[in-house]
């Protein structure tokens, strides 16, 4: 692949609800802080890709609502749905066409306007699965379940996921819950659906992110410091979840195994540093861990409980705080792509991971992961 660089990022913080802004208003305060970060203005900018959702935005054709906001005036512009990590794709495979030089990328979502139970719902088939009133949660807590049975993992486990992340997060400036919590309050807080407790979910958030990609020439000295983009790839599982052993991540562990191979990384647990994934619920931080090849299959949990994810520990997962601090569902994975570069550049502050090198960054599409996109960004060349 040829070397493309992640030169600049821009977010707003994660909150549950931003009143006074309109979709138009995140995304703007987004670039321009992207913009800044790489020390380029948009007339720099020759491609820009947005990711939106037509379901949380309430409205048809949601990128509309972003473009002017996003820079696309007389530029190339396309708009994806789904999770930021896919727009980074799309938007990386432009540069590698030899079209562009350098794209834009902005995702948003407003989680407080939605109502995602609905939302959720309507991704199911509409034949056999939608009339029973499922949606992503309790989805997740039959994935949940299945891969408890499977590996023996404990709800205890899962409350750990969630200490761990909301501890991390009052270190994040950015983080929405920031909080110091126990297991014990874990195993309190209320039973959503069995066996997942309410903090055991992340939040309904609003927020926005930006991430600018250049190719190699066009990365120029005196910015700050481009985080390099080692390997990249996503991979899909089936659509109906009876099709598929929900204890397992084999669509995650594919891509994973592509992108490590692009960028030369043969033992991941021992060659990463740090990880940020998709952990929108406990169970899926851990189900993650073990499908990128960072902890062996049923070994997550013990491994979070002796301290190996933990800042300090030896591969911090989500030194953020994760999505269960913070959760705007579209713009979810570009925060995590932000979050590594952070990292990368040593800007993380108290959450700073010790010697990170190369973290590996996973984006997820569908319910109980049908798709996964992961990237392994690298500092330096």
């Amino acid at each position: 692949m040829d070397r493309c660089a992640i030169i600049g990022f821009g977010m707003t913080a994660i909150e549950a609800r931003k009143p006074g802004s309109t979709f138009a208003d995140m995304v703007w305060e987004a670039v321009n802080k992207a913009l800044d970060d790489a020390g380029i203005t948009i007339k720099d900018v020759e491609n820009v890709i947005t990711t939106s959702n037509d379901f949380f935005d309430g409205r048809t054709i949601s990128c509309m609502a972003v473009g002017d906001a996003s820079g696309v005036r007389e530029k190339n512009c396309s708009c994806t749905e789904g999770d930021g990590t896919f727009g980074a794709f799309y938007g990386l495979s432009r540069i590698l066409s030899g079209a562009y030089g350098t794209t834009l990328v902005t995702a948003h979502s407003k989680g407080s306007e939605s109502v995602s139970s609905l939302i959720t719902n309507a991704a199911f088939d509409p034949i056999y699965e939608r009339a029973l009133g499922l949606d992503a949660i309790t989805a997740a807590a039959l994935q949940a379940n299945a891969w408890m049975k499977a590996t023996g993992a404990t709800s205890e486990q899962l409350a750990m996921v969630s200490v761990k992340n909301h501890g991390n997060a009052r270190h994040n400036p950015y983080a929405q819950l920031p909080m110091e919590i126990t297991v014990k309050d874990v195993l309190e807080s209320e039973m959503i659906a069995d066996p997942l407790h309410k903090l055991d979910c992340s939040p309904v958030s609003d927020g926005a992110c930006a991430i600018l990609i250049a190719r190699e020439g066009l990365v120029k000295k005196g910015r700050k410091k481009p985080v390099w983009i080692g390997g990249v790839n996503f991979c899909s599982d089936a659509y109906f979840l009876g099709d598929r052993d929900l204890a397992k991540a084999p669509a995650l562990t594919k891509a994973a195994q592509k992108a490590y191979s692009m960028a030369g990384v043969a033992n991941p647990a021992k060659e990463i540093q740090a990880a940020e994934v998709y952990d929108a619920f406990t169970h899926q931080e851990l189900m993650w861990i073990e499908a990128l090849g960072l902890a062996e299959a049923g070994q997550a949990g013990a491994d979070l409980a002796k301290g190996r994810f933990a800042l300090g520990g030896a591969l911090p997962v989500n030194p953020s705080g994760g999505l269960l601090s913070g959760h705007p569902v579209i713009a979810a994975g570009l925060y995590r792509m932000a979050e590594a570069v952070r990292q990368l550049r040593g800007e993380a502050g108290a959450a700073q991971v010790d010697g990170a090198k190369r973290v590996v960054v996973q984006g997820m599409n569908g319910l109980c992961g049908q798709s996964h996109c992961v990237w392994v960004l690298e500092s330096g060349k």
